[in-house]
């Protein structure tokens, strides 16, 4: 989940004025970072759709969801540090009107690079949402558990907006169409622009800094996109020169090492590097990006599977997925008790574990599959192992740090997050959509071979993401010391 670069105590802040509607500034701020959720799985459902009406390759598709997530996860923590001095409200309201604005022209975009851009500036606009939102909640409700239950509402949001997510992106396509998807957001962005200085007050931090590593988080981010770009152009069938795509892996790499240069020598550096000799911190992140490119492999290709194999409607497609999310939620839960009681790690392990294992099954899935017997079941096997994931990663990433590196230490991980998502998808189509062409050939517009070789496109990236989920296993076994939780340890004694 989206988090602040910096989760102080809010009495080290300075607030304009004390919160007098806690109830409406927790609704308001919740609002906010549900628009930014909602829209990393209100859109795979409207996929095929949109590659029928752009004229899009399925290789580009890809680029509709990698880019948001891409931006999103390498600004994170330039976007907190922003907030922290120039203002969070106003780097929320800035955050709200991108958004709003990038929304309207996605749902207006005509061609493939147009919602694309549109795409990266709605990243750009939901990392100033996400940092800003959760600072402001975290000053406007004390430390205990008035900041517990207020937090517990926003951690809440990410497995509600899944749900919601898959079913309103289901409904809006088959309803006013595709491009609601994203016009839904233009109106809520824009309003809560307007009304947050008469619901928030305006906070910032009272230590003022002098500079900003601008320059790391265009590197980093530039370099991972352009990463990305050049991975498709291995699988692209449009004749595109080798020099191009090597050029690009070429200087994808320059730029990336350019980051690390300027992370060493940086007097505030985005990202401290000694703070991966922490092996808690540095395992936790590694293995976030492989669950988070499970996890988004598993949204993107179940949704082009269900509708371009099975041929469900993207309502029926949307309904689909409820278990899914239910599951994950539920998994949390239980993940969320079992790391008081016991380390994270076994909880980890068995949450990898059955991801997948459930995608293993959905790798098996036939071009015929029945939902309850053929994809249920994988439905719910990965989403329990998800929801089993997902909370004691971030635990993982927290065991042994000092106050004054939990702020750091919540943005790395969810930057992990972010950019692992949008790197493990891109991954696994390069991975799978390697056959196109040669598949296209031997179909040949035979409608059950056509089927059949889609389902073999589909296949692999499924077994892509069940190797995701299990090297994130054995690297939780190899990397990841067995450390309790805090709750759990003063429970023993």
């Amino acid at each position: 989940m989206p988090t602040r670069e910096s989760l102080r105590d809010p009495g080290r802040d300075a607030v304009s004025a004390p919160p007098h509607r806690p109830g409406l500034i927790l609704a308001f701020l919740c609002v906010a970072g549900f628009m930014t959720f909602l829209d990393v799985s209100i859109v795979n459902v409207a996929l095929p759709t949109i590659e029928d009406e752009l004229g899009f390759s399925q290789t580009t598709l890809t680029y509709v969801v990698t880019t948001y997530g891409m931006l999103l996860g390498g600004f994170l923590l330039l976007t907190g540090r922003l907030a922290d001095t120039f203002g969070r409200r106003r780097m929320l309201r800035t955050g709200l009107v991108l958004f709003a604005l990038a929304s309207l022209g996605a749902g207006l975009a005509q061609n493939a690079a147009m919602l694309i851009g549109a795409r990266a500036a709605q990243g750009l606009g939901a990392a100033f949402i996400a940092t800003a939102a959760l600072s402001l909640l975290t000053g406007n409700f004390a430390e205990g558990a008035a900041r517990n239950k207020a937090l517990g509402a926003w951690g809440a949001l990410s497995g509600i907006a899944a749900v919601a997510g898959v079913t309103l992106g289901g409904l809006l396509t088959d309803g006013p169409g595709w491009r609601w998807v994203f016009f839904i957001n233009v109106p809520i962005g824009l309003l809560g622009a307007l009304v947050a200085p008469l619901v928030v007050a305006e906070s910032r931090s009272p230590e003022r800094r002098a500079s900003f590593d601008v320059a790391g988080a265009v590197l980093l981010t530039a370099g991972l996109v352009l990463l990305i770009f050049s991975l498709g152009l291995t699988v692209d069938d449009s004749g595109v020169p080798l020099g191009r795509v090597y050029g690009g892996f070429a200087l994808s790499a320059l730029l990336l090492i350019g980051f690390v240069l300027v992370e060493r020598r940086a007097g505030a550096p985005l990202v401290p590097l000694e703070v991966f000799g922490r092996r808690s911190l540095r395992a936790a992140n590694v293995v976030a990006v492989l669950l988070l490119g499970t996890c988004v492999t598993l949204f993107f290709f179940a949704s082009l599977f269900l509708q371009q194999v099975l041929g469900y409607s993207p309502l029926r497609t949307g309904l689909a997925y409820v278990p899914l999310a239910v599951i994950v939620a539920v998994g949390a839960g239980v993940a969320s008790q079992l790391v008081t009681k016991v380390a994270a790690k076994p909880v980890l392990m068995a949450g990898l574990a059955l991801t997948a294992a459930g995608m293993f099954l959905l790798w098996r899935a036939p071009s015929d599959a029945a939902y309850a017997t053929g994809l249920l079941p994988a439905f719910l096997v990965s989403g329990l192992g998800l929801g089993l994931s997902f909370v004691p990663v971030q635990v993982s990433a927290f065991a042994g740090t000092d106050e004054d590196e939990s702020g750091l230490s919540a943005g790395l991980i969810n930057t992990a997050q972010e950019v692992g998502g949008a790197l493990g998808l891109a991954v696994a189509a390069t991975y799978a959509f390697r056959r196109v062409a040669e598949l296209t050939a031997w179909a040949d517009g035979a409608p059950a071979r056509v089927i059949s070789a889609r389902t073999e496109v589909f296949h692999d990236a499924f077994l892509a993401g069940a190797c995701f989920a299990t090297a994130g296993l054995v690297l939780t076994l190899i990397l990841l010391p067995m450390s309790k939780s805090p709750a759990s340890e003063s429970t023993s004694a």
